[in-house]
C-alpha cells in the first residue's frame, strides 16, 4: 500500500513567479514547508512572504552546481529531511536553426538541462540516504513531442524527460520517486519573455504564435494542481492539458499523423514569418 502524499520539506526552483510559484503554493497547502529558490531574489522573497510563514526564500542560479548543492544540503540540516525536490526554472529559446546561435544553445543547456541535473543530483545525494523523497522536474508538451522553431528549447525538455524517466527506474529500490511534469501551454511569465533571434516569430508576439495551437491557455494553478495531484500519485509522467494528452498519445499510437502535424506546424511558422517579413519589406519603401 502507497504512503499517504504528506511532504514536510519542499524546495522548488524557478518559483518567484509562474508554475513554480504555483506549485509551492499548492505544496504549502498540502502541509509542507517550502523553500522558494529563485535566480529573482527579490521575487523569491515576495512569493515567500506571500505564501506565509510555512515558506521560505533563496536565491539561486541553478546553473551553478556548487550554489544547488549547498541549498539543498542546508535545507535538510536545517529540517532533517527532504521530501519534494521541484526542479521548476527554465527558459524558452525561439527561432528556427539558421537564426540561432551558440548563445541560444548554451543558455537553453545551462538553465534548462544543467539546472535539472544540478538539482536531481543534489536532491538525491539527500533522498537516497534517507530512503524517500520525490523528485519532479518540470519539463513540458515539447519534451514529449517536438517542437518546431523551438529546438533548443525542445532539446532540453526531451533530455529532462529521459533522464526523468530513467533515473525513476535506477531510483525506485532505494524509495526515491521520480516524475516529469509535461504541461502544454501556460499563461505564465515565460510566454513574455522568450529568448528569440529578432526575426524568429516574423514581429507578432509569442503568445499570439502559440495561441494558433492552443486558443486557450492553462492556468498557472491549474498545472500546480495537477503535478502536485501527479506526485501523490507516483505518476511517472504528467501531462497537463487537452493539448499535451492529445499530441502525446497521436505520437505513440498514430505517429505519421503526429509527424504531419508537426510538419505543419513547422511549415506555418516559416510562411508566417516570411508573411511578415514580406509586409515589412512593402511598409519601408
Amino acid at each position: 500500500m502507497r504512503k499517504a502524499f504528506e511532504p514536510k520539506v519542499s524546495i522548488v526552483t524557478g518559483a518567484a513567479s509562474g508554475i513554480g510559484r504555483a506549485i509551492a503554493a499548492e505544496l504549502v497547502a498540502r502541509g509542507s514547508h517550502v523553500v522558494v529558490a529563485d535566480l529573482d531574489a527579490a521575487g523569491a522573497v515576495r512569493a515567500a512572504d506571500e505564501l506565509g510563514p510555512s515558506a521560505s526564500a533563496a536565491t539561486l542560479d541553478v546553473a551553478d552546481a556548487a550554489a544547488v548543492t549547498a541549498l539543498v544540503r542546508s535545507v535538510a540540516a536545517e529540517h532533517g529531511r527532504l521530501d519534494v525536490m521541484v526542479n521548476n526554472a527554465g527558459v524558452a529559446i525561439g527561432g528556427l536553426l539558421e537564426e540561432l546561435d551558440e548563445r541560444h544553445w548554451a543558455k537553453a543547456l545551462d538553465v534548462n538541462l544543467r539546472g535539472v541535473v544540478n538539482g536531481v543530483t543534489a536532491a538525491y545525494e539527500v533522498m537516497r540516504p534517507q530512503g524517500s523523497g520525490h523528485i519532479l522536474n518540470t519539463a513540458s508538451l515539447a519534451g514529449l513531442i517536438p517542437a518546431p522553431a523551438m529546438l533548443p528549447y525542445t532539446t532540453t525538455k526531451h533530455a529532462v524527460v529521459g533522464l526523468s524517466t530513467a533515473l525513476r527506474a535506477e531510483a525506485a529500490s532505494q524509495g526515491v520517486q521520480v516524475s516529469v511534469l509535461c504541461p502544454g501551454f501556460v499563461d505564465t511569465p515565460l510566454l513574455d519573455d522568450v529568448y528569440a533571434a529578432p526575426d524568429s516569430f516574423g514581429g507578432s508576439s509569442v503568445r499570439a504564435r502559440v495561441r494558433l495551437l492552443q486558443p486557450k491557455f492553462l492556468t498557472a494553478e491549474q498545472t500546480a494542481k495537477r503535478a502536485v495531484d501527479g506526485l501523490a500519485a507516483n505518476k511517472a509522467v504528467i501531462p497537463v492539458g487537452f493539448l499535451a494528452h492529445a499530441m502525446w498519445r497521436l505520437l505513440r499510437y498514430a505517429p505519421p499523423l503526429a509527424r504531419a502535424v508537426i510538419q505543419g506546424q513547422a511549415t506555418g511558422h516559416r510562411r508566417l514569418n516570411e508573411r511578415a517579413a514580406a509586409k515589412a519589406a512593402k511598409s519601408r519603401r
